[in-house]
């Protein structure tokens, strides 16, 4: 196979976004980080991850190209003093580790900084995916059928069945492969999108400079599980206000969409209080009931004396367009709405896309975990752990009552 990553800006906004904050506060952490395959039936041969490896060495030898580096200079957040650590940073194959002990057949774990580990998620989980689906099937007849899917959708906007608001590409991770992203966001990007939708850009920094796109994504779950859990003196049921507050420390007013669900969106708001709500722009919906959700939110910002319609409701968990249209119709007269589409943009064809994941498992020795919304979404290497945290939160939410700070 031809390389699958050539740059490395393919990678989520959110990454440099998340590795300026880190590089700046935390530049000490280390990190694990875990791969896990959630499809049943799935498996990995051993030329598959042979390929995978291979693909992986040839992403450890890239380096920041200087017209890349200046882009990521005109970012409007982004400082000098972390383009200037991105021009001697490389990744470190090194950091990779690689077994078959799975039901799938294949294990990664990737050790060592934070700044480093970070980095490696959404790059290797493309290159699983591109190497999969490559292997296992007839490519030229997905990317086919990908294409007759696309054309489906956009036609499905055209003629107003969707409605979607101001939406993003986000399916860097689970895409069938660069070719199928790119012709996504490139094929939504020049489309003539009737009025009620507006393609706003894509979360793969590298497509959106290539074709002159807004780079979309602001933080993931690692920053609140890290900064949060990653200290052993905090207590992990108070890692949202850890983490909010050195993001605003980093960015002030900018770059400010808060990820609600790391520890469950309940104990985040006991932390979203008068001033964060104040300072982020908006929040970013991934597990859970949206509907309910929305309508916490909108009640919370509420009775904070905010109005919602100066907020954003980011909606990212997955979403295809019927499901973004029928959110965006029963709340765009109440406040923002913006959706993040993944897999059904870039990898929708005749076969079930992988359901694979990389997931913060250790910070600083200690074991860290999500509690989302919705079952089935963590992943840690400790129950014990897990029960711990869900003690720590459980006692919060029974003891203390929400203030307006």
């Amino acid at each position: 196979m031809e390389p699958i990553i050539t740059s490395l800006l393919e990678t989520d906004a959110y990454k440099f976004s998340m590795g300026q904050a880190i590089y700046h506060q935390f530049s000490d952490y280390k990190t694990t980080w875990s791969f896990k395959c959630r499809n049943e039936g799935v498996y990995f041969t051993p030329e598959m991850i042979e390929e995978i490896k291979r693909q992986i060495r040839m992403y450890c030898d890239l380096r920041f190209r200087e017209d890349e580096l200046e882009y990521l200079n005109n970012i409007k957040w982004i400082k000098g003093s972390y383009v200037d650590f991105l021009r001697l940073w490389k990744p470190r194959f090194e950091d990779f580790e690689f077994g078959t002990d799975a039901d799938s057949g294949l294990t990664i774990e990737t050790k060592g900084t934070w700044l480093n580990t970070s980095m490696y998620e959404i790059p290797t989980l493309a290159i699983v995916n591109e190497v999969y689906f490559r292997m296992a099937y007839d490519y030229d007849r997905l990317i086919n059928s990908f294409r007759d899917r696309l054309d489906d959708k956009i036609q499905g906007i055209m003629d107003g069945t969707y409605e979607l608001g101001a939406f993003s590409e986000f399916g860097a991770r689970r895409r069938l492969s660069g070719e199928a992203q790119e012709l996504a966001v490139t094929s939504l990007a020049g489309a003539r999108l009737p009025a009620g939708n507006r393609f706003v850009g894509t979360s793969n920094v590298y497509l959106a400079k290539k074709h002159k796109l807004v780079p979309v994504g602001t933080m993931a779950h690692e920053w609140i599980m890290c900064v949060g859990q990653g200290n052993h003196k905090h207590n992990p049921a108070y890692s949202n206000w850890y983490a909010l507050d050195a993001w605003v420390k980093e960015y002030g007013v900018l770059n400010g969409t808060a990820l609600t669900d790391a520890i469950t969106t309940k104990c985040f708001l006991e932390d979203f209080q008068l001033t964060y709500a104040t300072l982020f722009s908006g929040v970013r919906h991934d597990s859970g009931d949206p509907y309910e959700w929305a309508d916490n939110m909108i009640r919370h910002y509420e009775e904070l004396g905010i109005d919602p319609k100066t907020k954003t409701l980011l909606f990212s968990d997955s979403l295809d367009f019927a499901k973004a249209t029928a959110i965006n119709r029963a709340y765009k007269d109440k406040v923002r709405t913006a959706f993040g589409i993944g897999t059904y943009l870039a990898n929708d064809t005749d076969v079930e896309p992988l359901n694979i994941v990389m997931k913060t498992t250790v910070c600083n020795g200690c074991d860290v975990a999500k509690i989302s919304d919705a079952e089935g979404k963590s992943m840690c290497k400790s129950d014990e752990y897990v029960h711990y945290l869900k003690r720590c939160i459980d006692w919060r939410m029974e003891h203390e009552t929400n203030v307006i700070r």
